[in-house]
C-alpha cells in the first residue's frame, strides 16, 4: 500500500540521520546562537562595568561634598597667636580654604582640627587635598615626628606642603594629608560677608587676614567627568 510505503520511507530516512546539508545548517545556527549569547554577555558585562565606574565617580564627589558640608557647619571660633599677633583661624581664596572644625576618632585622635583644603597638581592630576592639624601646641609647631609646622593661610602661603606625602598619618593621626577627590577640573570658592573697611556685604573671591569670618561660603566643584551643583553653606557665628 502507498501509506505503508510512505511510512517505511520516512523511517528509512530517519534511520539514516541528518544529511550533510542539514548538519551544516544546524551547526551554523548553533554557532550563531553562541555568538549572540557571548556578545550579549560582553555587552552586559561592559554595561555593569560602566555603571560601577560611574557610581564610583559619583560617590567620590558625593563624599567630598558631604565632608565639606559636615565640617563647615561645625566650624569653630578659634584664634591663635602667630608671630605675636592673634589671628582667627578662617581664611581662603579661590582654590583654598582653611578653618577649624571637630573630627571624630576615625582620624585617630578626636578633637578640633585646623583643616586646610586646597587643589594641588596640574592637568588631569589636579586633586583636592585635605591637610589637618590637631589643635595641640606640639602638632602646630611641627615638633612631633612626621608633622609639619602650621602657618596661617595667607596670600603668599605656598600652595602645597613641599614633598609631604599624601595619605599619611603622623602622631597617631594628629597630623595628616588625605586625597579627598581626584581629577578636579575646576574649583571656585567664594565668600559672602563684609570685609574690613567696608560697610555692605558682597561676594568675594578671597577672604584673607580678616578679623571676622564670612556669613556664607560657596564652593563650585567639578571633575573631569562631571559637574555638581554649587555647595552653599551658612557658617556659624565664628566669633572667637
Amino acid at each position: 500500500m502507498q501509506v505503508r510505503f510512505d511510512l517505511d520511507s520516512r523511517r528509512a530516512r530517519a534511520a539514516r540521520g541528518f544529511t550533510l546539508v542539514e548538519l551544516l545548517i544546524a551547526l551554523a545556527m548553533v554557532s550563531l546562537i553562541m555568538v549572540l549569547l557571548f556578545a550579549g554577555l560582553r555587552v552586559g558585562t561592559r554595561s555593569w562595568d560602566l555603571v560601577d565606574i560611574t557610581a564610583e565617580r559619583v560617590g567620590a564627589v558625593r563624599l567630598a561634598h558631604g565632608f565639606l558640608l559636615r565640617t563647615l557647619i561645625q566650624a569653630r571660633p578659634v584664634s591663635l597667636m602667630f608671630d605675636g599677633a592673634l589671628l582667627p583661624v578662617f581664611a581662603g581664596d579661590a582654590e583654598r580654604v582653611e578653618y577649624a572644625a571637630p573630627l571624630s576618632e576615625h582620624v585617630g585622635v578626636p578633637g578640633v582640627y585646623i583643616l586646610r583644603l586646597q587643589v594641588e597638581g596640574a592637568g588631569r592630576q589636579r586633586a583636592l587635598i585635605l591637610t589637618r592639624w590637631l589643635m595641640h601646641p606640639q602638632v602646630l609647631e611641627g615638633t612631633l615626628e612626621g608633622t609639619v609646622k602650621w602657618e596661617p593661610l595667607k596670600e603668599n602661603t605656598r600652595m602645597g606642603l613641599g614633598g609631604t606625602a599624601l595619605d599619611q598619618d603622623a602622631a597617631a593621626g594628629a597630623f595628616g594629608r588625605t586625597l579627598l577627590l581626584e581629577g578636579v577640573a575646576e574649583i571656585e570658592i567664594n565668600y559672602y560677608g563684609v570685609l574690613a573697611g567696608e560697610n555692605d556685604p558682597a561676594w568675594h573671591k578671597e577672604w584673607l587676614e580678616q578679623p571676622a569670618p564670612p556669613a556664607l561660603i560657596r564652593i563650585h566643584l567639578s571633575t573631569v567627568d562631571q559637574t555638581w551643583p554649587d555647595l552653599i553653606v551658612a557658617l556659624p557665628a565664628l566669633r572667637a
